[in-house]
Formats: C-alpha cells, sequence, structure tokens
C-alpha cells in the first residue's frame, strides 16, 4: 500500500491537473459562442448569394464555365481534411482522419490517383506519420479562421483543378451540430455541384424577383464566373467556421469530462489516504501498546 505521502502528492497532482482542465474548458466554452455567431452572421449571406447564383444562372447556360465541369473519367481526385491545430479535443481530429483514408482506400480501388490537401497542424502530422506525400498545408488559423485563409484554400484547389492535375476535390469536415456532436461531413467542392444552381422546393421572394425581365450589366454570363470562385470560397470559409465550432465544442466536452473525472479520482485517493492514516495510526497505538507490555513485564 502506497504511503499518505505519496498518496498526497498524488492528489495534488491530480487537484493541479483538474485545475488547467476547467480553465481549458471555460476557454473553449467562450470560444464556442463566438464561433456559433460567426456561423450564424455567415448564413445570410451563403443564402443570399446561392439564390443570386440560381437567377443568373437561369439567365444563362450554365456551360462554359471550369469550376462548373463534370469530367467523365475520374483519373485523380484531391482529398482535403480540416483538422485542428491542437489536440485535446476528443475524437475531434481522428475522426475526421480516418474518414480521409477511408475515401483514399476508395479512390485508390477505383484506380484513382490520389492528392493530399490538408488544413490544420494534427492532420499534417498524421498523414507525414503514414508517409503520404502532401501537396499544400495550412496551419495556424483553425481555431479561428478567416476569409482569407479560406480564400488561399480556395484558390490552391481551383488551380489544381483548372489544370486537370486533379478531376474532383473532397472536403472532410465536422459539421458542428451541438457541443456534444459533431457530424463527420463529406463535401464535393470541386467541381462545384449542378445543386448549387439549382432552386429548392421553397424559394424566396428575392430569388424569385430574379426571374422577371431584367437587363445585366455586365452579361449574365460574366457574372456568374465571378460568382462561382466567391460561392467556392464561401463554401470552404463555411467549413471552416463549422469545424472550428465543432473543435471548441469537442474540447469543451472532453475537458468536462476530464475534469469530472479528475474530481473522482481525487475522491477516491482521498478514500484511500484516509485508510492508510487509519491504518499507520492502528500500528503506531499497537507499537506503543507493545512497548508498554515489555516494560511491565
Amino acid at each position: 500500500m502506497a504511503t499518505v505521502q505519496e498518496i498526497k502528492r498524488r492528489v495534488g497532482s491530480v487537484k493541479n491537473t483538474r485545475k488547467i482542465t476547467k480553465a481549458m474548458e471555460l476557454v473553449a466554452a467562450a470560444k464556442l459562442r463566438r464561433a456559433e455567431a460567426r456561423i450564424a452572421a455567415l448564413r445570410p449571406y451563403a443564402d443570399r448569394m446561392r439564390e443570386l447564383m440560381i437567377g443568373t444562372a437561369r439567365a444563362t447556360p450554365a456551360r462554359g464555365f471550369p469550376l462548373l465541369e463534370s469530367r467523365d473519367e475520374v483519373r485523380a481526385v484531391a482529398i482535403l481534411p480540416l483538422t485542428g491545430d491542437r489536440g485535446l479535443a476528443g475524437g475531434f481530429n481522428a475522426q475526421v482522419i480516418r474518414r480521409a483514408l477511408s475515401l483514399e482506400h476508395d479512390a485508390r480501388g477505383e484506380g484513382q490517383d490520389v492528392r493530399w490537401l490538408v488544413a490544420g497542424k494534427k492532420g499534417r502530422s498524421t498523414l507525414r506519420f503514414r508517409r503520404y506525400e502532401i501537396a499544400d498545408a495550412w496551419v495556424d488559423f483553425t481555431d479561428r479562421p478567416a476569409y482569407s485563409d479560406a480564400s488561399a484554400i480556395a484558390n490552391a484547389v481551383a488551380e489544381l483543378f483548372m489544370s486537370r492535375e486533379v478531376d474532383r476535390v473532397v472536403m472532410v469536415y465536422n459539421q458542428y451540430v451541438s457541443p456534444l456532436t459533431q457530424r463527420v461531413t463529406v463535401e464535393d467542392v470541386l467541381p462545384i455541384p449542378r445543386t448549387a444552381l439549382e432552386d429548392d422546393e421553397e424559394r424566396s421572394s428575392y430569388e424569385i424577383a430574379l426571374e422577371g425581365d431584367f437587363i445585366y450589366e455586365p452579361e449574365p454570363e460574366i457574372i456568374l464566373g465571378r460568382l462561382l470562385p466567391t460561392y467556392l470560397e464561401t463554401s470552404i470559409y463555411r467549413a471552416l467556421l463549422e469545424s472550428a465550432a465543432s473543435e471548441h465544442g469537442a474540447r469543451m466536452t472532453a475537458m468536462r469530462n476530464a475534469t469530472k473525472n479528475a474530481g473522482e479520482l481525487i475522491d477516491r485517493l482521498t478514500l484511500e489516504m484516509n485508510r492508510a492514516r487509519q491504518a499507520e495510526i492502528t500500528q503506531e497505538i499497537l507499537e506503543v501498546v507493545a512497548g508498554a507490555d515489555a516494560l511491565t513485564q
């Protein structure tokens, strides 16, 4: 059995760890609230831009746009997992990497080459550890992504696609549902899905108004050509925001569980320490009684 001093030192160590995990939980909760606010602010902009794209696409045939080109034979696929720069977030990073590796396995099974693009230090380090060649990586922003980060990624994937180095670009990320739930999502980034230019059953008044007899300046083909790269950047930016919120939610949940486990461990160690102290006291009493008996004989 461990001594009282050894158990005391362990209790002190666990208490210090609990302070750290509690602080990390509070920091993650504060960052999560800001991330949720950024997602809520982006959604109206993304919806309105899609409505504008749909209205403009009706005025022009959706042909002759490189970002919409769907190739009959897919020879190379670029996989873009969105991970975090730090760990201690439960299965946040692992489940994205696991899904991305599954996609790679399926693509190679169909005879397709795979190019790796990755956002986040954890994804980069994992792929390098597995001896994968990484075409490009973006790090040091996943905690609070900016639109410029999404623009850099969009420009890189668009260049690969239009130069025909890859025929398809797939993005894997955690979609934020709640602090307890993050859903792994696989999204085709390029070519831009035709569904992006199709209306839903419920259409807004703004979209219906675009169906009128309008004179476009410049021509609708030029407008759509400018909207498509912006749509690509916005889609990646939205995914980065979803991933950031998921990371904060996962870290908050993981640190909350760690704090709870630390408290339970402290309770068990305190009980064990009390038992060890009681055993020491009992042993000392027995030694005193034995000594007294020896003196009286």
